[in-house]
């Protein structure tokens, strides 16, 4: 009989789902995060942070590799995500090791790929990321296709360990917040740049003098910058703004200014 796994969207709770189906014995025909009509039964998985830890530890014993495979990717914007991870996981269980080394199992294939898609983009993104000062506070935005905050969070606290910062992904609404000795990402349904002080307004044509400067004109290639460079990131970056963003005040930009960072840590 088939059946629908709905659970809260979080990696725990896609771990419990795992945890149920060998308990009911059940193999889940889909993955649900939010109620949907179905005509299938539906179990419901409550997060329950006991099973997740015992289903992470079956997949550590196997492997400190698998175990990272599946935290990866869980955050990897592959279509069903979670029956290709499922997928993973069952045949891992049944195989154990050996199955790490067969890179094109149909059970392994689709992972990799997600999960060298994810590393791909959270390589390009930390020389990408574009920081605006206001008043002391840096702010950039990503839209990734990836759930790359995560992966980028040690990248840039280590780096910029003494500095208020956020960074906001526009894609999965969430935020990286930082100040010193404090870092956490948390959800933000919105987020809006502030218009530059003159003072920032006058880096961002300095970068933008520099990124244009240093081209060499007779080597032109707008094909290979775009393999370097793909176009999909240019939205976020400085050196391709149009020229509102480069003036001081509100022309042309929001008027609310993120004042403040929030970082309602334990």
């Amino acid at each position: 009989m088939e059946i629908i796994y709905r659970y809260d969207g979080s990696f725990e709770g896609f771990l419990c789902c795992v945890f149920d189906s060998y308990v009911y014995h059940e193999y889940p025909a889909q993955f649900q995060r939010e109620e949907e009509p179905s005509l299938f039964p539906v179990r419901q998985v409550g997060t329950d942070a006991a099973h997740a830890a015992r289903v992470l530890a079956s997949l550590r014993k196997i492997s400190p590799y698998a175990q990272e495979l599946a935290a990866k990717g869980f955050l990897t914007c592959v279509p069903e995500r979670e029956a290709v991870l499922y997928r993973f996981i069952r045949a891992l269980y049944a195989q154990g090791r050996p199955l790490l080394r067969q890179l094109s199992h149909e059970a392994m294939l689709p992972l990799l790929k997600a999960v060298r898609h994810l590393e791909g983009e959270v390589h390009l993104l930390k020389g990408f990321v574009r920081f605006s000062d206001f008043d002391g506070m840096l702010a950039g935005e990503i839209r990734p296709k990836n759930r790359v905050l995560p992966l980028l969070q040690y990248h840039f606290c280590d780096r910029m360990y003494n500095e208020v910062f956020l960074l906001y992904d526009r894609t999965y609404r969430e935020a990286l917040v930082h100040r010193p000795g404090q870092q956490a990402i948390v959800p933000m349904e919105e987020f809006k740049m502030a218009a530059p002080s003159e003072n920032e307004a006058q880096y961002r044509r300095l970068w933008k003098r520099f990124y244009d400067t240093i081209e060499i004109k007779e080597r032109h290639n707008p094909k290979l910058r775009r393999t370097h460079m793909p176009q999909r990131y240019w939205e976020t970056m400085t050196e391709f703004q149009d020229e509102a963003y480069f003036h001081a005040g509100s022309e042309g930009l929001p008027e609310n200014k993120p004042s403040h960072i929030p970082l309602g840590m334990p």
